[in-house]
């Protein structure tokens, strides 16, 4: 007995206990219905007579579905270009709001207030600037041009990508400004001392220390722009146009004809994509590490 109690008072135990019920909400709500999807995308659906597991043929109809090919393509083009944006912007506040500066806090705090507003609140915004009979489409009227359907042309996608930006700008922000000020200050002393300039310092100081929290950031970036559904969604409904149309809408109108089988054969794919780029990441973060030792 006096063992047992013993075993029960160790530190793993202990963690254990105060985990359990934490990875059990986690292993219900996340871990078993991924695991059920998972194999659901390898079955044909028959339901009565039971499922039967046919392979990668769900994955083969998928990836020759033009719907899917098309919300891929315009997933990925939405990150490659909004990401690099996002992080190229909010670094950028970041290293100006980092100085001395006049009304730098109400600067920040403007910035900031984006994440406290709704999705629903943003896109009605948004609606107004964008509508045929909106804001801009007033301006330009006023200034002799024509009016612009800007959620059913190639405009489209950069609102979609501007909203993107307006919404992250200022989290991103709060982490560089973190990680920023965690860099001593007597390392660009050091260096202005020796005759560093604003540049080298930039590059050989302020970039370096600052690499670790640009992978969280890139990170974090990544996974959200995969999560910019509701925007588009309540912006331009089930079938938008095509350069707005994402994985996402896909998914969920697989969802809603009841074509359970391409909708998870659809979401395995888009988390394989996910993890495929977060191991990326964390190999060059580490082969970093390593070079900095």
């Amino acid at each position: 007995m006096n063992k047992l109690l013993t075993l029960l008072r160790k530190d793993g135990f202990q963690a254990f206990w105060l985990l359990a019920p934490s990875v059990i909400g986690f292993s219900i709500f996340y871990l078993i219905p991924f695991l059920l999807g998972f194999w659901e995308s390898f079955t044909d659906g028959a339901g009565v007579g039971g499922s039967k597991f046919v392979g990668l043929h769900n994955y083969i109809d998928l990836l020759g579905s033009s719907s899917f090919r098309k919300a891929a393509a315009n997933t990925l083009l939405f990150t490659a270009v909004s990401v690099p944006l996002l992080i190229l912007l909010s670094l950028g506040l970041a290293l100006l709001l980092n100085r001395p500066l006049f009304l730098r806090d109400g600067i920040r705090t403007s910035i900031v207030l984006p994440l406290v507003v709704p999705v629903a609140s943003t896109v009605t915004i948004w609606q107004i600037f964008f509508d045929w009979n909106g804001t801009l489409n007033e301006w330009l009227h006023e200034f002799g041009q024509g009016r612009i359907d800007w959620m059913q042309s190639d405009w489209s996608i950069g609102i979609v990508a501007v909203m993107f930006l307006w919404k992250n700008l200022g989290y991103n922000m709060i982490l560089f400004l973190a990680g920023l000020q965690s860099i001593p200050r007597s390392y660009y002393e050091s260096a202005s001392i020796e005759g560093a300039g604003p540049l080298r310092r930039l590059y050989h100081i302020t970039l370096v220390y600052l690499t670790p929290t640009m992978f969280f950031v890139v990170l974090i970036s990544i996974v959200n722009s995969f999560k910019v559904f509701r925007e588009t969604y309540l912006l331009a409904g089930d079938y938008p146009y095509d350069r707005l149309y994402m994985m996402q809408h896909y998914m969920n109108n697989m969802f809603a004809s009841l074509d359970v089988q391409k909708l998870t054969a659809a979401a395995i794919l888009m988390v394989g994509c996910i993890a495929l780029l977060v191991a990326l990441l964390l190999a060059v973060e580490r082969r970093f590490r390593e070079n900095m030792e």
